[in-house]
């Protein structure tokens, strides 16, 4: 692969959306164009950049290499995400709109208190600095590995690059320029996807009928799975784990939120959800037929599939090492390394644009300042997130030895099971908790679940999949009631 055209590929990209990002930022650098777009971003662009922005260089990567495991079971937690989205756009959004806010967090202080709200900010800042950097490193170490390395740059150079060009390209409109840059980007991720499938096709000589039988008959093309509790991928743990993830990754996450909340109002808003929420089952469908797909090609190819250090097959390295070992043609490189900017920059630049936002308002309450000062700490923020990343990329890289969509997952059980409780405590039930106790039980919540886990697994070899974010969740509701007394 040409490791020179790969860089200028990733240089016109970049160039596109550093236009966009100059174009908008000449009449909208203000800290509400930042945060919210002013409040005028239109519904259908919102939807169709949110498709990519929730897709995220994981999916991309790790989705079609799952089916090796566990078939297509991940489609029971898509359909829950259904469900979540739901709760999203009927429930979560009215009260958002209702109270106006920049930040949702704000809604903590509102309905229980200071203490709650600094909590709540504190674990997203937490939880989503760590999963956006572990998504970005996802994309970045792919393009580190298949040209990077050959040029001997190291890792922490790569990455350095890449936050450097995207927050060249947020720092000024933030919110204002992703609504527009994620459309772009959420384009070039879904032709990367079709013509890759459309390429694997090819190369195993299907027709239509011949696809539909080729999955079907593929003993990965399990969906469902019943009756097997102990099994992380029964569906009633995968569904409702589907809906609080949903719930959680994106209802009660100000990154996610933030374009949500950038919408003319409330109709537009829950349109832009509906939508969204909607195209999202079909494309992850289209993810796991490809993986299925790959393992076909592989094997009617004579390729050996690629494997992790204890032996295993390297699911998220099936895609990738076929594409760029150039077994797919030029054609499909160009556009899996576009896929992958797309979803690289995607992610990573409302994930900053997000946490800048929750900074400023949740915890240095940037409004008590004029319009010049303001910016100025936001502009300082943006930089200092961009070096986290950079930090906790190199990091993960040291110490990850899973999947990384299950490394995400398990730290969003942890992170976001609080959060869950925050929320739930705060629109299920109509009591007053003693807030200066909350900041203790989230923090006891996840160490309590971690040692139950543990116990289980040593014990019963029972081991907490997906549902560990309900239990965390329930634990701090049950720990906030203990404190709590009628409204």
């Amino acid at each position: 692969m040409n490791g020179a055209f790969i860089l200028l590929l990733i240089l016109l990209y970049f160039g596109v959306l550093f236009g966009i990002s100059r174009l908008i930022g000449k009449r909208h650098s203000e800290n509400d164009a930042f945060f919210l777009a002013n409040r005028k971003s239109p519904w259908y662009l919102v939807a169709f950049g949110m498709l990519g922005a929730s897709l995220s260089s994981v999916t991309f990567v790790s989705v079609p290499g799952m089916v090796g495991a566990s078939g297509m079971t991940y489609m029971q937690m898509v359909l829950g995400f259904l469900l979540g989205y739901a709760v999203i756009a009927f429930v979560l959004l009215p009260v958002y709109y209702k109270l106006n806010v920049t930040s949702i967090y704000s809604y903590l202080n509102n309905r229980i208190g200071k203490n709650a709200y600094k909590t709540g900010a504190g674990f997203f800042l937490l939880s989503r600095t760590v999963i956006a950097s572990v998504r970005l490193y996802v994309a970045v170490m792919i393009l580190q590995v298949y040209i990077f390395d050959v040029w001997k740059i190291p890792f922490a150079l790569t990455a350095a690059i890449f936050l450097l060009m995207i927050w060249l390209y947020t720092h000024k409109s933030g919110i204002k320029t992703i609504v527009w840059t994620d459309c772009l980007q959420t384009f070039f991720l879904i032709a990367a996807l079709v013509f890759i499938l459309w390429q694997v096709i090819q190369g195993l000589h299907l027709d239509f009928q011949g696809i539909v039988a080729s999955i079907k008959e593929s003993p990965q093309s399990k969906i469902f799975v019943f009756g097997d509790w102990h099994s992380r991928q029964n569906f009633f743990k995968q569904f409702i784990s589907g809906a609080l993830v949903t719930i959680a990754m994106t209802g009660i996450d100000q990154e996610m939120m933030q374009k949500n909340l950038s919408c003319k109002n409330l109709r537009e808003a829950q349109k832009n959800v509906c939508s969204y929420s909607l195209l999202f089952v079909p494309v992850n469908f289209l993810f796991l037929c490809l993986g299925i797909l790959l393992f076909q090609y592989y094997s009617a190819n004579g390729i050996a599939l690629p494997l992790s250090e204890n032996g295993t097959v390297n699911g998220d390295a099936i895609l990738p090492l076929l594409v760029t070992q150039n077994h797919l043609g030029m054609i499909a490189i160009v556009f899996f390394i576009i896929g992958i900017i797309a979803v690289t920059f995607a992610s990573a630049d409302s994930a900053l644009t997000g946490l800048t936002t929750s900074i400023c308002v949740d915890l240095l309450n940037v409004a008590q300042y004029n319009e010049t000062t303001a910016r100025k700490i936001r502009l300082g923020v943006h930089f200092g997130l961009s070096l986290a990343f950079i930090g906790i990329m190199l990091l993960f890289r040291l110490i990850n030895s899973v999947g990384v969509l299950d490394a995400i997952y398990t730290i969003a059980s942890y992170a976001y099971g609080p959060l869950l409780g925050l929320f739930a405590f705060g629109i299920l039930f109509k009591k007053r908790t003693e807030d200066k106790a909350v900041p203790y039980i989230c923090v006891m919540a996840p160490i309590f679940c971690f040692a139950v886990n543990a116990l289980l697994q040593s014990t019963v070899q029972y081991r907490f999949g997906y549902e560990l974010l309900f239990v965390n969740a329930l634990l701090v509701v049950l720990g906030m009631l203990a404190f709590s007394k009628k409204s």
